[in-house]
């Protein structure tokens, strides 16, 4: 990863973070962007800590001026990875759902990593080389109650790489989706909370018998599995692997 500069959106913290420091250790040029500005600076300071140097900005992926100040910034810098890692979630039956977080979350998921793609992809091919990791999720495979917004983004998410994938087959560009089960992170804490309330059922019973329940091997996904995947396909190794989706979910789709 030497020489290679990598940006990974929604890094502040969970898993975004972990792909930093992965990358980061493995001797690429680290961008965190998060959509809040503390998260930037704490990342920052946590991977200084760890004697890695990074950059970091405030990025709000549904935020065209956010993306247009960020390209300004980078200017001078060429982006050769790109991990598409910013998420949000609410749980709600559909009936219960506010429309405006329902179009958040797409907004957040589908449409801020087409905008990302179409900001540095034009670098990518004037260069030569590119790889586009998305962060997507089981939940783009498979369905669950109370998630319509997110299923449905995350479906979409996987559908838009193939196409884009197809649209930069004639150079070394590549781009594919992991979809990870259940990862312990703060995002998935709450969602634990949330479908215990609306399941009417304890948070345990929530990780036992929803979360785990359909994976054969019963065991949350680590950060660090993610990780090693993400460092795969950022390297030129993986040159043609594009338009995937590589599933870690501990058997659950095999069934």
């Amino acid at each position: 990863m030497e020489n290679m500069t990598a940006l990974i959106t929604g890094a502040g913290s969970g898993i975004g973070f972990g792909v930093a420091q992965s990358l980061a250790e493995k001797g690429a040029n680290i961008i965190i962007t998060d959509i809040n500005d503390e998260a930037v600076l704490s990342a920052q300071q946590k991977l200084a800590d760890k004697g890695l140097t990074v950059q970091g900005f405030k990025l709000d992926v549904t935020n065209e001026q956010d993306l247009e100040n960020l390209l300004a910034a980078l200017a001078d810098t060429r982006v050769d990875i790109l991990v598409n890692n910013a998420g949000i979630q609410h749980v709600s039956r559909l009936e219960d759902f506010p429309m405006q977080v329902w179009q958040k979350i797409v907004d957040v998921l589908l449409t801020g990593p087409a905008r990302t793609c179409k900001a540095f992809m034009p670098q990518m091919r004037e260069n030569g080389f590119g790889r586009i990791i998305n962060i997507g999720s089981i939940h783009g495979l498979v369905a669950s109650p109370f998630k319509s917004a997110y299923v449905a983004a995350k479906h979409g998410l996987i559908g838009f790489s193939k196409v884009i994938a197809l649209e930069t087959s004639d150079t070394d560009i590549t781009i594919n989706t992991v979809c990870p089960a259940y990862v312990k992170t703060p995002l998935v804490e709450k969602q634990i909370k949330d479908q215990a309330q609306q399941h009417g059922i304890s948070e345990e019973d929530v990780i036992n018998k929803i979360m785990l329940e359909p994976m054969p091997k019963k065991s949350f996904i680590d950060i660090e599995e993610i990780c090693a995947t993400v460092c795969f396909l950022a390297s030129k190794e993986a040159r043609n692997m594009t338009g995937q989706a590589l599933v870690l979910d501990g058997g659950w789709t095999v069934k």
